[in-house]
């Protein structure tokens, strides 16, 4: 059996699945010069395409970055902004400087200071082990502060190359979409060459004065939401446009449910308001602490959903995670689904997740 390679990124060629690494239709084969579908994308739509990697390939590639000498772009979703971390990237990156993007933006409501957001975000980095250079907020769908991020990238790399990481779904390869947008307009062609010295797949986008951009695979946080619903799901709990936050005026002893992929019961400190940020497509409903299991077993999957029915057999149990809120306000994390803001402290409450998905509790973004 013949091999192919993809002379624009150096990945094997596949012609079976449109959606995983190397793919190419079948009849490019006999094509002179074969590119995957990924390096066509970007050669003649300026667009590139995310690809995802196992645990193996990105500690391949984290200990890589730490040999290069450059700047390293890591980009996070503010909406999403634990769930998205990438964690020990500090460890990895020798001497090398972090500027910090958090894309996104446009999906918090209006009403949030962007000063506040960037120094919470400075003190979450640090207290998560990163000192970024700098700490920058961005909309890549939006195209805001693209051309300040710019400046920045261009101000720290100091000339050197430019390597950019992130997870699944940050908006990374949007991010740099927009930056080839901006920097050669929609018509230049851009060229792709093989990342020396790994057989995986970057992408090298040229910059002016030789040195590169180069796009790393997205990596894969397995704690978050996305990877436990289906994919025709990913529309309900991913915001598209600017969170509405639902307040519950909630007495103890009652319980909210997101859809049916989260539950948190509100168990001591009096009636208060709780302020729900989770995407506006997603139905939230509240009941009884007493009535919540036997609600969850009649309901889950069509009043509480998603998941729907048809999935239910490969959904993981929701596992119960209690918390005593001991400091002001307080956002209680479901990694990937949004954050439920508590005002005061002295709140007992316990937060369900499925089976392997993150949830914590941590100073308020809002």
């Amino acid at each position: 059996m013949t091999e192919y390679t993809c002379i624009g990124c150096g990945v094997a060629v596949q012609t079976e699945n449109p959606n995983e690494l190397g793919y190419a239709p079948p009849s490019s084969l006999n094509k002179e010069t074969l590119i995957c579908q990924r390096c066509f994308r970007l050669k003649h739509y300026n667009e590139v395409q995310d690809v995802s990697l196992t645990d193996d390939d990105f500690l391949k590639i984290l200990n890589g970055l730490g040999t290069m000498d450059g700047l390293i772009v890591k980009i996070v979703d503010i909406f999403d902004f634990n769930g998205s971390w990438l964690p020990g990237l500090h460890r990895f990156v020798g001497k090398n400087p972090i500027l910090l993007i958090g894309n996104k933006e446009d999906l918090l409501p209006k009403s949030v200071k962007r000063a506040k957001l960037t120094n919470w975000m400075k003190q979450q980095a640090k207290q998560l082990g990163l000192q970024p250079v700098d700490v920058l907020l961005v909309s890549a769908t939006k195209g805001h502060s693209i051309d300040e991020a710019m400046e920045a990238i261009d101000h720290y790399r100091e000339g050197k190359d430019v390597y950019v990481v992130g997870c699944t779904n940050v908006g990374k390869s949007t991010f740099i979409n927009r930056i080839i947008k901006n920097v050669t307009g929609e018509n230049d062609v851009i060229t792709t060459s093989h990342f020396p010295g790994t057989t995986l797949d970057m992408i090298e986008i040229p910059l002016s004065d030789g040195s590169a951009l180069i796009d790393t695979p997205g990596i894969i946080n397995h704690h978050q939401m996305a990877h436990f619903v289906h994919k025709k799901d990913l529309k309900v709990i991913t915001p598209k446009k600017e969170i509405k936050p639902t307040i519950f005026q909630l007495n103890e002893g009652q319980t909210l449910f997101f859809g049916g992929l989260a539950r948190l019961d509100y168990l001591t400190g009096g009636r208060r308001s709780l302020v729900c940020y989770v995407s506006n497509e997603l139905k939230i409903h509240r009941t009884k602490v007493d009535n919540a299991d036997q609600l969850y077993e009649k309901h889950v999957g069509d009043m509480l959903q998603p998941p729907r029915k048809n999935d239910l057999d490969e959904f993981p149990q929701l596992i119960r995670h209690e918390f005593m809120i001991k400091e002001g306000k307080t956002d209680i994390v479901f990694s990937g689904l949004g954050w439920v803001t508590i005002n005061e402290p002295g709140a007992k409450i316990a937060a369900y997740v499925p089976k392997g998905v993150n949830v914590m509790i941590r100073p308020s973004l809002i």
